[in-house]
């Protein structure tokens, strides 16, 4: 089991999330964060940080394409370990559905 990134962080980006975690697993794009499925030690205490709610276990059902696109972007896009703020407008974007077609396949700067 490992923990990914879904796409309620599209564009809300925060990074509560990197700032707990114990092995620096997580990656910055230029409008969400991902973990690196095989970096990720399944200690779980980045889920309850997140205030989208975009971590979730690999073990729940329809998730293989999120797990596809962690592990793809967090090969590409630089490790990110130091919280910096969220988005302006990160509040506006938390609550929305259907946020794929604003993925943006860029880096992020990373620490």
């Amino acid at each position: 089991m490992t923990y990914i990134v879904t796409e309620a962080c599209i564009k809300c980006k925060y990074m509560d999330c990197v700032e707990v975690c114990p092995v620096d697993c997580f990656y910055e794009g230029e409008n969400m964060l991902v973990i690196n499925p095989n970096e990720c030690i399944d200690c779980g205490v980045c889920e309850p940080e997140c205030p989208a709610e975009a971590i979730l276990p690999d073990t729940e059902d329809g998730l293989e394409e999120l797990l596809e696109l962690n592990t793809k972007y967090s090969e590409e896009w630089p490790n990110i370990t130091i919280k910096r703020d969220a988005p302006a407008d990160a509040d506006d974007w938390k609550d929305k559905d259907g946020k794929m077609e604003h993925f943006s396949p860029n880096p992020g700067q990373g620490d």
